[in-house]
């Protein structure tokens, strides 16, 4: 077992693999360490100039298809052999001369995630910093979790850590809720970051409405991942309670001789009823299916192609 492993995933980056490589060799430099490369379904070579320099330390994970860079890092962390791993950007933005410090601080004072601050963020100021900013406040005051930077992919974790995140979907960027669910203790660090040079950027405004999707998910996994029907539940009943409220109201209207039929309050009243009985389903739906969620099957969310670790190819 190497001491660190870094996980690097990377779509179309084939200029920036050689000085990529050369700058994580010269900063890791007195650390045992192996690169894990995942190319995510690469049509420019990324994959051939990896195989350039792969070695007994650097390990090229290539898989069938783009799957997305969450079920990327997934399959990078399942093939790492090291003690502790790190997370870094393809795209030479990030800095691995920052990883050191960052492992000796995990290392030194006992964390279990340290996570990098892009201070001085080299990026378009309206289509990248300011949306970058509202996010990152955003998750912040819903999550509960307080990391300035959550778009930062530079990270270093605990193995056992990093081995249950449970990335699926698109939820990289939610990583420090994902391990504060696991009850692990995270800082952060002010990390270097440069102005791309090679190659074009994944994301975009488009990306917006996903992390507004995800982040919906990830305030349930926050407070409701184990107990859906405190959710559900609530809404049921109070949506139910509207809704007999009302219906008794039109009950006693009815009684006492009035038209009640074609009111607007009564279309009202059996909305809030069933509502709240589909409600109360849906927690006891969700019930069932979060047991499965815990006691479910390792079966993967991805396929890999093969692995080439510099002196031999597996399927």
């Amino acid at each position: 077992m190497r001491e660190l492993s870094v996980v690097i995933t990377v779509l179309n980056e084939r200029e920036n693999i050689a000085p990529l490589i050369t700058a994580i060799r010269e900063a890791l430099v007195g650390i045992d360490f192996e690169v894990v490369f995942v190319d995510d379904g690469s049509g420019d070579g990324t994959q051939k100039e990896i195989c350039k320099y792969a070695d007994e330390r650097i390990i090229l994970v290539e898989l069938r298809k783009n799957y997305g860079q969450s079920t990327a890092m997934t399959a990078g962390i399942d093939h790492t052999s090291g003690t502790y791993l790190a997370l870094l950007d393809g795209d030479l933005q990030n800095d691995p001369s920052d990883i050191p410090f960052m492992l000796q601080k995990l290392k030194d004072e006992d964390w279990d995630v340290v996570a990098g601050n892009r201070k001085n963020r080299q990026d378009g100021v309206f289509l990248r910093k300011v949306p970058s900013k509202i996010a990152n406040a955003l998750i912040r005051r819903m999550t509960g979790v307080y990391i300035k930077d959550y778009g930062c992919t530079l990270k270093v974790f605990k193995r056992e850590i990093a081995e249950d995140l449970g990335i699926y979907g698109e939820l990289h960027r939610f990583i420090p809720v994902l391990a504060k669910l696991q009850g692990a203790n995270i800082t952060q660090v002010d990390v270097k970051h440069h102005a791309r040079m090679f190659g074009k950027s994944k994301y975009g405004l488009s990306r917006t409405f996903k992390v507004m999707a995800d982040l919906i998910t990830m305030v349930f996994f926050r407070k409701y991942i184990q107990k859906p029907m405190h959710l559900f539940g609530t809404l049921g009943f109070i949506s139910l309670a509207f809704g007999i409220l009302i219906n008794f109201y039109l009950l006693v209207l009815k009684i006492l001789g009035q038209d009640i039929w074609g009111k607007p309050i009564l279309i009202l009243g059996l909305i809030f009823l069933f509502g709240g009985i589909q409600l109360i389903t849906i927690g006891i739906l969700a019930e069932i299916s979060i047991r499965t969620y815990f006691e479910g099957t390792n079966r993967k969310t991805y396929q890999v192609r093969r692995i080439f670790n510099g002196q031999e190819e597996t399927n």
